[in-house]
């Protein structure tokens, strides 16, 4: 399927629907690879304060009880019923019907649905 670039507003609009629902978050930044599988239970955005360049000025939230991958098919739980993924003005959204991309200038995140193994 074809990308199909979103705005801020209609990404959130979308995802939204898929709260109660198993999603596979695969975050990709420099050379480092994560996946998250997560029952959405919430979609937030919020505001931070930049004290350094690690630090973004927003935030996704995706709120929910989930684990992370640490090893080859070797899942923990997540720290927190959240995981943020810092965002920027210049993000962009995408959606190809089945999977949301979201690419920053400090890596790329892709969400789809997903059941548990």
């Amino acid at each position: 399927m074809k990308q199909r670039r979103l705005s801020i507003e209609e990404f959130n609009e979308l995802l939204q629907k898929w709260n109660d629902q198993q999603i596979k978050i695969v975050k990709q930044e420099m050379d480092d690879i994560d996946e998250i599988l997560l029952v959405l239970r919430g979609v937030s955005f919020t505001k931070g304060q930049n004290i350094d360049d690690y630090i973004s000025h927003y935030a996704l939230q995706l709120n929910g009880s989930g684990l992370i991958e640490t090893t080859m098919n070797n899942y923990e739980s997540l720290p927190a019923e959240t995981f943020e993924i810092p965002l920027e003005e210049e993000a962009t959204y995408e959606f190809d019907g089945a999977r949301f991309t979201i690419s920053t200038s400090r890596g790329v995140y892709t969400i789809e649905q997903n059941q548990f193994v």
